[in-house]
């Protein structure tokens, strides 16, 4: 501790005596609420109406006027019957004379710039420096229960760039809107079942004698994507020796490509190996089953290297027949309807869509079936009130569909359930293709992030007297915390190009740049242990300077900054406040000294400044699934 409480208290109100009812109002309720408040008692007492929220515009002054806050009048000049500046000076004074956070005014226009007291500022600073996790709700047992599906890989290759940006959004939009007060399942789906697990499966027996994690050293997942990997390789090879033999016979160039692929022995024996294993063949299962195991193994050191987990995972291999049973029994009701060849279909033409293929012709089932069986999975599994699905915006239309079947079929949120549609990842040399064995796989961007944190803070001189246990750790923090922020910070409706020299960046806008901030005011802290100060509650403190001014009401913006998130979906919303609050304090910083400030009071309040910034900041970043070293 560098106070004692008790003392703190009589600096908190500088300007005037709060009445004892009132004294801890400003700490309960943020500025903007109460001076919000405030108007509005003005306006109803001055010109009797009743302010809507929407009439209450208080905004952030602009540099070039004096201030803090600013209120539109506008709202209120009908009422008033008076000119705008006439309105603004009469809410003004009326503030000044009840409201105990304005000290002062001015007029612009029709624009009522508040200057809020210093003793406001403190009580709010206090405020924070209470509440552990400031700016952020807790659910209680009656909160609504959001379930966010993200990450959804398939068991035919391992995680590659584009499902880092996905786990990285799913798990950062759970923590926002857990902090915005929602009970939160967190979920995955994965593809375990098709014609591309079959082909990895073909490849392992035809080209693996026997290859196993254990024999070839290989993470599974790595594994078994080279032979996904291997069976498109020879597989083009049939096709181009099949296709050039029918353009031999005479048949036309584009005919003869479409019979190549249709008869190539490989593809044919994949679709065959698929019905067995529709049919419950032993051995076909047998070999799905541990091939899968070995996926599974890798996927879970991937999960937890990038640091996200799940509460609850599904399988389309158990969830496809629900779907077929839920789409058997929409069929009952008159719901869908079944074509002469056997398929079944949703006529989608009423809401301006088309007819969607729900079971094929041999009954079958589609994409669109299984996450039906899923839903119904769910259901039963939760009280869901809001269903939230992370998927890339190339499935904008499948959600649009499923949301209307789910609403056919009777689920509560399935008319409202969230597409949280991402754009695509790419990197400056092109997009990545799984078929080609040119994606970026997560395992190994992961590593070069590490690596490249080491090199990095080695050329700067970051780890001369650390461990090498100790540089590897804040590597790991460094590197992962650029990679998961310069993903974050961008919105996510946003194709965008991923470059990792750019991340790993000290300066700007980059996750190193924020960490290296936290780890200083962590050693500016611990270097004040052996300096304690305490508040002398006979001065009088009423000197705060702008520049901490705005570090607190930039602290005090968290909580909008949370708010926003969760409404928007939105992790780059608290990427870009961490980002701000960073810069704020670092020119702070830069222009007045902490430990070295002679003035007892003022070092002690400055200590405290600091101490909720690193809150502040280490909590936020936690929303983005982000660590802070203690050191860097």
């Amino acid at each position: 501790m560098f106070y004692k409480k008790s003392n703190l208290n009589s600096l908190f109100c500088s300007r005037l005596i709060v009445p004892l009812h009132l004294k801890f109002k400003i700490a309960i309720m943020n500025i903007e609420t109460l001076i919000s408040n405030s108007v509005a008692e003005a306006v109803k007492t001055l010109y009797g109406m009743e302010a809507t929220e929407k009439m209450l515009q208080l905004q952030k002054t602009r540099s070039e006027f004096e201030g803090n806050l600013t209120l539109v009048v506008f709202p209120f000049v009908k009422a008033a019957k008076k000119s705008p500046e006439q309105t603004a000076e009469e809410i003004g004074q009326y503030l000044v004379e009840h409201c105990s956070a304005v000290d002062k005014y001015n007029v612009v226009k029709g624009f009522l710039n508040l200057s809020v007291g210093q003793g406001a500022w403190l009580q709010l600073l206090e405020a924070i420096d209470r509440d552990e996790h400031f700016g952020m709700k807790k659910a209680d047992e009656k909160a609504p229960l959001v379930m966010i599906e993200y990450s959804s890989p398939n068991t035919n290759k391992p995680l590659h760039l584009g499902h880092v940006r996905n786990n990285l959004l799913g798990w950062s939009l759970a923590q926002i809107m857990q902090a915005n007060g929602n009970r939160v399942v967190k979920t995955n789906i994965v593809n375990d079942r098709g014609i591309h697990i079959c082909k990895s499966m073909l490849a392992w027996l035809k080209y693996g004698n026997g290859e196993t994690p254990e024999s070839s050293g290989k993470k599974g997942d790595h594994l078994i994507g080279d032979y996904y990997v291997a069976f498109d390789k020879h597989y083009r090879e049939e096709v181009k020796t099949l296709q050039a033999k029918f353009e031999a016979e005479g048949v036309p160039a584009e005919e003869a490509e479409k019979r190549a692929k249709d008869e190539a022995p490989l593809i044919k024996e994949a679709h065959e190996m698929l019905v067995k294993w529709e049919q419950g063949d032993p051995e076909v299962r047998a070999l799905w089953e541990k091939m899968n195991n070995w996926v599974y193994a890798g996927f879970d050191e991937t999960y937890k290297r990038l640091g996200v987990s799940f509460d609850k995972i599904y399988y389309e291999s158990q969830t496809y027949l629900k779907g077929k049973a839920k789409v058997e029994e929409g069929l009952a009701k008159g719901l869908f309807e079944r074509h002469d060849d056997g398929s079944v279909w949703a006529d989608l033409t009423n809401e301006g869509l088309d007819q969607k293929l729900l079971l094929r012709s041999d009954g079958t089932s589609v994409y669109m079936t299984q996450d039906i069986g899923t839903a119904e999975m769910r259901f039963q599994d939760y009280p869901i009130d809001k269903m939230i699905y992370v998927v890339g915006n190339e499935q904008n239309y499948h959600f649009q569909v499923l949301s209307i079947l789910l609403d056919r079929l009777g689920f509560k949120w399935g008319k409202e359930l969230t597409h949280f549609s991402y754009g695509m990842v790419e990197l400056p040399n092109g997009k990545m293709k799984s078929r080609e064995g040119t994606v970026v796989d997560a395992d190994d961007l992961m590593q070069l992030m590490i690596d490249d944190a080491y090199k990095t803070s080695m050329e700067l001189g970051k780890f001369d007297d650390m461990t090498e246990e100790e540089r590897c750790e804040i590597a790991r923090i460094v590197g992962l915390g650029a990679l998961k922020y310069f993903i974050l910070k961008v919105d996510a409706r946003k194709n965008m190009l991923f470059n990792p020299e750019e991340s790993i960046d000290f300066n700007g806008n980059t996750g190193p740049f924020i960490q290296y901030t936290y780890a200083r005011i962590r050693s500016i802290l611990r270097k004040a242990q052996g300096n304690q100060n305490t508040l002398n509650t006979q001065s009088n403190l009423n000197t705060l300077n702008s520049k901490e001014i705005e570090l607190i009401q930039k602290m005090n913006e968290f909580g909008a900054a949370v708010e926003q998130a969760g409404k928007d979906y939105s992790p780059s919303g608290i990427a870009n406040y961490s980002y701000e609050l960073t810069k704020v304090f670092n020119q702070f910083y830069h222009d007045y000294s902490i430990l070295n400030e002679p003035d007892e009071q003022k070092r002690a309040v400055r200590l405290m400044l600091a101490r909720n910034v690193a809150k502040i900041i280490k909590n936020g970043m936690s929303l983005l699934g982000i660590e802070v070293p203690e050191r860097m």
